[in-house]
């Protein structure tokens, strides 16, 4: 019995006629699946180069189809990268708020203490028949044109009488003095700045409070001049109005120190022509006396 063996005394049967049939067909379908697919793509190429809006279409239409798909995969995604960064947010805030703590802390042991001096303070002017600062106004004004160049240092503002402004008015920004008004017409003025020519400014150097004479000389770093002694100044030190002559008040932020020698001790000042947007006219009722120290001068 060529088609069947015994097993225990049972007979089973063998198909081998069907077994190589369907190896057969197996080998077939591979093979011809394989240029099935070659032949699927090369008519894909043709049907794209011969109608490319029929194939645009379609790739939009697949397009439509997995974008919902997409979105809703994208979406927990989304949440969880939400939720990490509200962890890293809460994290910063948390040591953004220990650290405001401390500061409020700081300051308030600061307030009590500038209570308590500005007590002293008072009293102490009572006892001395101190007379007060003269009450300042100020005026914002547009810088609307700049006539700087090799012989001017000045800029022109739109404020001018009808808004309180007068000659011999100091003009600052955030920064610190940025120069003086020496022409005031109805709607704007014109800006003398530290560093022209013309410009002579009163001020104090360094915790010293060495007197001199800020004057500028066309450049971007005026010089101070009848400085007692150089050594009084070194790089670094502070400079601001000292308040001689009653030009302006004293304490006005005016620049630094940035080099000393045998000649010249040169300041950088605070405020940059370059940057002159806006500017505050402050009134301190002393106009006036820098026209006279410019004459003297």
């Amino acid at each position: 019995m060529p088609d069947a063996e015994r097993y225990g005394g049972t007979i089973v049967k063998q198909p081998t006629g069907q077994i190589s049939r369907l190896g057969t067909v197996k080998y077939l379908v591979q093979r011809f699946a394989f240029l099935s697919l070659i032949g699927l793509t090369f008519a894909l190429m043709l049907i794209g180069k011969a109608d490319t809006i029929l194939v645009e279409r379609a790739r939009m239409a697949v397009s439509d189809a997995v974008t919902p798909i997409l979105r809703v995969m994208a979406e927990p995604a989304a949440v969880i990268s939400q939720f990490v960064t509200n962890l890293h947010e809460l994290a910063a805030i948390r040591e953004q708020n220990a650290d405001l703590r401390e500061a409020n802390t700081l300051l308030l042991e600061w307030q009590a203490v500038a209570q308590t001096l500005e007590s002293e303070n008072s009293q102490l002017r009572g006892l001395l028949g101190t007379v007060n600062d003269p009450e300042t106004r100020s005026v914002t004004a547009r810088v609307v044109a700049d006539y700087g160049g090799a012989f001017a240092q000045s800029v022109l503002i739109t404020a001018g009488s009808r808004n309180g402004v007068a000659k011999g008015q100091a003009v600052t920004t955030a920064e610190g003095l940025a120069g003086r008004i020496t022409q005031a017409g109805y709607r704007s003025s014109r800006v003398l700045l530290i560093t022209d020519i013309n410009s002579r400014i009163p001020v104090s150097v360094g915790e010293a409070g060495g007197r001199a004479i800020l004057s500028g000389d066309n450049s971007s770093r005026p010089k101070l001049n009848y400085l007692g002694a150089k050594s009084a100044a070194a790089p670094g030190d502070r400079v601001v109005t000292s308040g001689d002559a009653g030009a302006f008040l004293p304490g006005l932020p005016v620049g630094r120190v940035v080099s000393v020698d045998e000649k010249n001790v040169v300041v950088e000042p605070f405020v940059s022509r370059g940057r002159l947007q806006y500017v505050e006219v402050l009134d301190f009722g002393l106009t006036g006396i820098l026209a006279e120290i410019d004459r003297a001068d």
